[in-house]
């Protein structure tokens, strides 16, 4: 096995460094400025290794027939590891994937580069940009998983933002951000109310200790215009190795409380993690 050896690199938005994993031979994990973005295994893409991501495969792997493609649209790019998981799990799916730091992009280009016929098409644009301009109903699944550092841009999460997400999916498409918080759930309530004024059905997957305010960690949120099955979600979330909860209904409703949805004009990247939360040596 020929030894591979870490890659440090200067991107638009820090410093990248993608370093190799020891027990897996083609197997990287790439941080910006010590925050984890991605992990990908290039012999096996079916391998995640991030909890927050494999509650997003759940939801591809939920939203049609095994196996039938899918026309996916994913906000953020990193390593391309959920692409890449789809294309493997879903062959024929057309996905497009925009990424706002074209350094990264040029370097997981030349680093971990995607198969020919892998039907994944990388744009170097600004999410929000890409997705007003996009096509009305252009797509099944979008996936929003950006973040400046480890912050949700501001520009993410606004009404004017999820009404232009709404627009680009087709009726019973679903809409899956990742987003981060703690307790007591100020950015999280306000996204919870803002897609709630534009979509008719929530859910919200997370680990049981994040909902219970006892740590900061990802909630995976999912709208849609049609009622969200989440049965077989709930079961595979329930199976993980750090099993979550699948939130809807009055219960989640509660937690929502009072919250109010976001104008552009006071609209603020989500919170700070505390230090640890998610840096890597």
């Amino acid at each position: 096995m020929n030894e591979q050896i870490p890659v440090l690199r200067d991107v638009d938005g820090g410093t990248a460094k993608l370093m190799p994993d020891v027990d897996r031979e083609r197997a990287w994990l790439l941080t910006v400025d010590g925050a984890p973005q991605s992990y990908v295994d290039l012999d096996d893409p079916a391998h995640l290794e991030f909890e927050y991501v494999r509650r997003l495969a759940h939801v591809v792997d939920c939203a049609a027939d095994e196996g039938a493609p899918l026309d996916l649209l994913h906000l953020g790019g990193g390593a391309l590891t959920l692409p890449r998981y789809t294309a493997l799990t879903r062959p024929g799916s057309r996905q497009r994937v925009v990424e706002a730091d074209l350094g990264l992009l040029a370097l997981v280009a030349e680093q971990l580069p995607l198969p020919d016929d892998s039907g994944i098409e990388v744009h170097g644009a600004d999410a929000r940009a890409f997705v007003e301009a996009a096509p009305a109903d252009c797509a099944d699944i979008l996936i929003a998983d950006v973040f400046g550092g480890s912050r949700v841009p501001a520009h993410l999460t606004s009404l004017a933002y999820a009404r232009a997400a709404e627009r680009v999916l087709r009726p019973g498409g679903i809409y899956a951000a990742n987003l981060a918080d703690g307790a007591p759930f100020a950015f999280l309530r306000s996204q919870l109310a803002t897609f709630a004024a534009v979509f008719e059905h929530l859910a919200l997957v997370a680990e049981p200790a994040v909902l219970r305010g006892r740590r900061f960690g990802n909630a995976v949120l999912l709208a849609s215009r049609t009622p969200i099955d989440t049965a077989p979600l709930a079961r595979r979330a329930a199976a993980d190795v750090f099993p979550a909860r699948v939130e809807h209904g009055p219960r989640l409703a509660r937690l929502l409380g009072d919250a109010r949805p976001v104008r552009d004009e006071d609209a603020v990247a989500s919170p700070e993690p505390p230090d640890g939360s998610f840096s890597v040596g």
